[in-house]
């Protein structure tokens, strides 16, 4: 998350509450820890000064009030026995306790064979993966290293049998088809189309039995690239054409999520995308609109990451 260009890089929560609301004192440190928030001796909670952090503190701050408590959001130049050094440091070993916790987490599951392992474990491993990298301001090199851990124990991690290799050279500048009325899927798809197989790529739509002879089909029932084993249609053209990216892999596992339902991975972003997108198709947008909509979607996604 980027920091502010503020002149004080620091938030500081300060807080008091009365000491028979031992319930709301939980409920605010319980907030604190999703926050990412590090405890300053007595004096308060601090956290980098960025935006979100700001609204974080200032709606907490807000609630304890409610509590009856008194609250106070303050920005901080400098601590005086403190450096920036000794801070960011903080920062960092809390998060590094979490992401070993992960390693460990993650090792013990890998010694589990795949038929054995207990239902969603992997999945409920990945989701606090994406919790503690929310909140890992300074970027911990451990970070790396779980992530390598995760694409370890996914169970698919090499091109489903059967799975075509193709020459990319072969689908530049083409026109690619798929049904009417995309959603997540075909939209990502179309979004890896265009970003990283054929820059020239045009879309258009039409049912099974009007495929244009020359097209290349994808996310369609028959032929043309589209589900294949347990990957969805992004996921196929990802490993088709061998795209190696690190934020290509976390998009395809959002859009497997939103659209298979099976929590594989663990991912939420790609359901909120998919319900925009129904929402313009029930307004009447047409398929290109509604494709190119996804598309600048994705994009933001992947510049996101």
């Amino acid at each position: 998350m980027p920091i502010s260009d503020s002149e004080a890089p620091w938030l500081l929560l300060t807080f008091t509450l009365p000491a028979k609301r031992a319930s709301d004192r939980v409920k605010v440190w319980r907030k604190l820890q999703r926050y990412g928030a590090v405890p300053l001796g007595n004096s308060g909670y601090l956290l980098p000064n960025a935006p979100a952090n700001q609204e974080h503190f200032e709606w907490l701050a807000t609630a304890i009030r409610k509590y009856a408590g008194e609250a106070s959001v303050v920005k901080v130049q400098s601590i005086d026995n403190l450096s920036t050094h000794q801070l960011v440091g903080r920062f960092a070993e809390v998060r590094a306790r979490e992401y070993q916790e992960l390693i460990r987490d993650l090792q013990k599951l890998s010694t589990i064979p795949l038929q054995k392992r207990a239902p969603g474990r992997l999945s409920r491993l990945r989701m606090r993966f994406q919790e503690v990298v929310e909140i890992d301001f300074f970027h911990s090199p451990l970070q790396k290293r779980v992530e390598e851990l995760l694409v370890r124990g996914d169970t698919s991690p090499t091109p489903a049998k059967g799975q075509a290799r193709v020459n990319a050279r072969e689908y530049i500048g083409r026109l690619w088809v798929t049904r009417p009325r995309p959603g997540i899927d075909r939209s990502g798809s179309a979004w890896l189309i265009r970003r990283f197989i054929d820059k020239r790529a045009r879309f258009t739509f039409a049912p099974e039995e009007r495929v244009p002879r020359k097209a290349v089909p994808f996310d369609m029932f028959r032929g043309g690239f589209g589900h294949c084993g347990e990957d969805c249609t992004y996921e196929t053209l990802e490993k088709s054409f061998h795209i190696r990216d690190r934020k290509v892999h976390a998009i395809g596992q959002m859009i497997h999520d939103a659209d298979l339902l099976d929590e594989k991975f663990g991912r939420k972003e790609g359901f909120g995308i998919d319900e925009v997108l129904k929402g313009w198709a029930r307004q009447g947008v047409s398929d290109k609109e509604l494709l190119e909509r996804g598309i600048e979607l994705i994009e933001g996604m992947y510049h996101s990451l």
